[in-house]
């Protein structure tokens, strides 16, 4: 078995989190479960979205998790695939946009 550093079988485990403090576990889980219901956004969405920030984020679980879901809900992998594009975009405008605060910078202290 390859050998990594995020262990898959964890995410099985995301609902030990209570153990070691059952009132935060307890709120974070009510509000999560919150988020994902059905509102303005379908679940079919916040499935898409939570895909994409899952990569934005680098989180394996996240990602394992979503992909999953979003199989589960009729997902195409097109459309997977497109919001992870979406998802990568924002995140180097993000980078990018820094450039302008590098330029400014650098040019108060060329001066």
């Amino acid at each position: 078995m390859k050998k990594t550093y995020y262990n898959p079988d964890d995410l099985k485990k995301f609902s030990s989190i209570t153990e070691w403090n059952e009132s935060l576990g307890e709120k974070f889980f009510e509000y999560y479960t919150s988020v994902f219901k059905e509102g303005h956004l379908s679940a079919r969405e916040k499935s898409l979205i939570a895909l994409a920030v899952s990569h934005v984020v680098h989180c394996p679980y996240c990602i394992d998790a979503y992909t999953k879901d979003g199989l589960e809900k009729g997902i195409e992998k097109e459309e997977m695939m497109e919001a992870v594009h979406v998802g990568a975009a924002i995140k180097s405008g993000a980078v990018l946009v820094h450039g302008v605060q590098m330029m400014n910078r650098h040019d108060q202290l060329s001066m």
